[in-house]
Order: structure tokens, then C-alpha cells, then sequence
């Protein structure tokens, strides 16, 4: 609370607005301007120093941020679901959002998101490119299957989707040339799609083994169900693990549950969905793995002889814990999609255990 200007800014593609309140003088100075890095800094450095920046996160990125750090200026990146919002405001502009973010950042009321470098933000690129690829290929596949399927076409060989499968969808023929030109876009669909989650899984499995990721995903991968595909992604999506706690993960994972209570009732309801959704359907697939027993295969061991002995340790601890969380669910008979999500939000904090230990020890670049 030691500055003098506190500034907010609304930003869009196209345009900002800026507001600045002068703490001492009590004075607000409006400005619009063009959304470009370079205008926005020359403006906030003609206010009175030192100066606060306040902006929503959205998907004009985190440039700006950036190159107000880089200027020297004080610049926190809102959440804007965390914003607090009178309930009876119903007018709604840019100039009003923009005084209304500065005098939040007066108060302090304002819930920061991390904000990554540039090049942690590229490899969170990467993740989500070969999340979009995999709902590609997924879609496809249920395109071409569903076609065979109407023309009473059934695969009966074994598994789906393997080499076999594959060498029989290019011997089905059609006698109609319009059904066949379907059949054969839908087929090259499935076969482009595969190649490009092939070649992203090749650049990921690649810098995953670099700085600053190598050290958290080898811990992350001491635990069943976790390839990785999956360490990467938890690791560029969650970032620096120590701003949690074993509790606090799975609140900002979406995978606690939603609560109404008033006076002496207490209601809960499903899980809030929250926060990173990319993060939290890793960890959902991942507890699945957890429900078969426990017996470390040849490659769980060949992961842990990358990872440190206190990590090796502790993976193993939280595999016997989770299938045990298993066994207790199916001894109630739980339905097992909600099962699977508690043992998804336990092993939420058993993710954290390992890799906020292992960024301690090995600390990531100043963001």
C-alpha cells in the first residue's frame, strides 16, 4: 500500500481504457488507448510514481504484464472470477470496468493469477496444442466408426484403434463413389490427426527432459497413471507448485466439493470445476489407473531410477495409499465416477508433495 497511483485497465484486442485514482490528491485520470505495449507504458509512466497496475487476465495474454515489469512498474494480473462486483451494478462500460479495477487495486482486494515468462508460457502452449489434437482425433474416430456403423460395418478383430485395426479400415471398399469419397476423407482425417498428436508427443516428450521440467516431471512420474505427457502438462499448467498446500491444490484444481450451507444445514453438492481444466482432466484419467492392484511393473521401476530416492519413496507410499482409497470406495459401494474423482483430488496432494519438494530443491528461473 505504499504506492501513489493505482491504475486499472480495461483491455481489449483493439483498444484500452486506463483509469488512475492518485492516492494523495484524490484525482482520476481517464485514457484511451491503443492496444499496443509500448503507448500503454509511456502513459502509466507520465503518472505519478510509484505506480500499481491492475488488469483482468483474458486472452490478450500476458505481454503487457510483461513489458510493464520490464519498465520497472509494479503489475498484477487479475482473476477475473475472484473479482468482487456490487450485485445491484447493472451498467456495464469500459470506463466504469477500468475505475472499477483501479479502486480494487486501492483496497488491495485484487486475486492475482501467475504470471509465466515467456518461454514456460510456450510449453503451456505446447500442452494445450496436443490436448486440442487429442479431442481432434477422438471426434474422428467416432466420425469414421459411426459411419461404418450405419452401414452395418463392425469391427470384430480385438482391440480398436491398433495396427491391425488400421490395415482393416484400408481394405473396406463401397460400391457407392459418394460413400466411398466420404469413407476416404473421414479415414485421412483419422491418419493426419494421429501424425500430428505423433509429432507433438515427440517435441513434448523432448523438452520434457530439459530445464527447469526434467526434475518435477521425473518426481511427478513416480506415481501409477502419470506418463510423461501427463507430468508435462501438470507441470507447465500448475507452474510453481509451492504457491499451494496439499489442501489448497485441489480447490484450485476444481476437484473439491461445492458447498450451500446457511445456519445449522450443510449442503454439498458436486465439485466447483474450477480453476485449470486441463490440469484437473489429467488428474481424473490418471486416478483410474489407482483401482487396479498395486504391483510396480518394469517400466514404473524404470521411472523411478530417474527420479531421486526420496521421490521414489514417496511415489511408492502414494500408490498404496490411493488403491487403498480404492478398495475403501468399492467396500461402500460408491459409484465410481464419483470415487474416482476423491481419488483424483488425494492424488492432487500427493502431486504436490512430490513436485513442490523436488522446486524447492531445484527452484525454476524467476518468473
Amino acid at each position: 500500500m505504499n504506492q501513489r497511483t493505482y491504475v486499472g485497465l480495461d483491455v481489449h484486442a483493439r483498444s484500452i481504457l486506463g483509469c488512475a485514482i492518485d492516492q494523495r490528491t484524490g484525482e482520476i485520470k481517464r485514457q484511451r488507448l491503443a492496444a499496443n505495449n509500448a503507448g500503454v507504458v509511456d502513459w502509466v509512466r507520465g503518472l505519478s510514481p510509484p505506480v500499481r497496475v491492475v488488469y483482468e487476465a483474458g486472452p490478450t495474454g500476458f505481454g503487457l504484464a510483461r513489458a510493464l515489469e520490464a519498465a520497472g512498474f509494479t503489475c498484477v494480473v487479475a482473476a477475473p472470477s475472484k473479482l468482487q462486483r456490487p450485485p445491484g451494478d447493472r451498467v456495464k462500460t469500459d470506463a466504469r470496468d477500468a475505475e472499477h479495477l483501479a479502486r480494487l487495486n486501492l483496497l488491495d482486494q485484487i486475486t492475482a493469477v501467475a504470471v509465466s515468462d515467456s518461454g514456460r508460457e510456450a510449453a503451456r502452449d505446447l500442452a494445450r496444442a496436443r490436448e486440442d489434437v487429442r479431442s481432434d482425433l477422438m471426434r474422428a474416430r467416432h466420425r469414421l466408426s459411426k459411419l461404418l456403423l450405419r452401414h452395418g460395418i463392425v469391427y470384430s478383430g480385438g482391440t480398436t484403434w491398433t495396427n491391425v485395426h488400421h490395415t482393416w479400415l484400408h481394405q473396406q471398399r463401397f460400391k457407392d463413389p459418394s460413400l466411398q469419397a466420404a469413407y476416404d476423407t473421414c479415414l485421412e482425417t483419422v491418419e493426419m490427426t494421429l501424425d500430428r498428436r505423433n509429432r507433438l508427443d515427440i517435441r513434448i516428450t523432448a523438452l520434457a527432459e530439459t530445464d527447469p521440467y526434467a526434475e518435477v516431471v521425473h518426481a511427478l512420474m513416480c506415481l501409477r497413471g502419470i506418463s510423461v505427457l501427463t507430468a508435462f502438462g501438470l507441470a507447465v499448467e500448475v507452474g510453481d507448485w509451492y504457491r499451494f498446500t496439499g489442501k489448497t491444490i485441489g480447490a484450485y484444481l476444481g476437484l473439491v466439493p461445492s458447498e450451500h450451507s446457511s445456519g445449522a444445514s450443510r449442503s454439498l453438492g458436486s465439485i466447483t470445476k474450477t480453476g485449470n481444466t486441463h490440469a484437473r482432466r489429467l488428474l481424473v484419467e490418471a486416478a483410474w489407473h489407482h483401482r487396479r492392484n498395486y504391483q510396480p511393473s518394469r517400466e514404473m521401476r524404470a521411472r523411478w531410477d530417474k527420479a531421486d530416492e526420496a521421490s521414489r519413496v514417496r511415489g511408492h507410499q502414494g500408490n498404496h495409499r490411493l488403491h487403498h482409497q480404492w478398495e475403501k470406495f468399492e467396500a461402500r459401494k460408491k459409484r465410481r465416477v464419483i470415487a474416482n474423482v476423491a481419488v483424483a483430488r488425494e492424488l492432487a496432494g500427493w502431486c504436490w508433495s512430490l513436485a513442490a519438494r523436488v522446486q524447492r530443491e531445484h527452484p525454476w528461473p524467476a518468473e
